[in-house]
């Protein structure tokens, strides 16, 4: 009685691993319903307070006062410097805008042109 091997499917291995999952998906289920009884009669623990992360914001704080401030440069305007400022103003008596000089202007065009000229010998444009 020997069983040699065929083309149909094996009957007797399906029925086993049928017969296998079968048992598997129950034992499951009566975990299941064994948990859910359980959950119902487990008391949950009330949550810490979080009082270490208000001592260590506490500490954050007290750190940050001690830190000494940059010291910050106050440039202070010319009298005639703050009247330039003020004084242009159009016919219908509007303020116009700061016009930057042509010379700074040129400058940063040349600085632009530069750029430009970089970018594209690196064929990035």
């Amino acid at each position: 009685n020997m069983k040699l091997g065929g083309l149909g499917p094996d009957y007797e291995a399906i029925k086993e691993k049928k017969e296998k999952l079968k048992l598997q998906k129950e034992y499951s289920r009566q975990i299941k319903e064994y948990n859910m009884k359980n959950i119902t009669l487990v008391q949950r623990l009330p949550a810490k307070p979080q009082v270490v992360s208000s001592v260590s914001r506490q500490k954050a704080l007290e750190y940050a006062k001690k830190i000494p401030r940059p010291k910050t440069f106050i440039i202070r305007q010319t009298d005639q410097e703050v009247k330039e400022e003020k004084d242009p103003q159009a016919p219908n008596g509007t303020s116009l805008p700061q016009i930057p000089s042509l010379e700074t202007l040129w400058n940063r065009h040349e600085k632009e042109k530069e750029v430009v000229a970089a970018f594209e010998a690196l064929h990035i444009l």
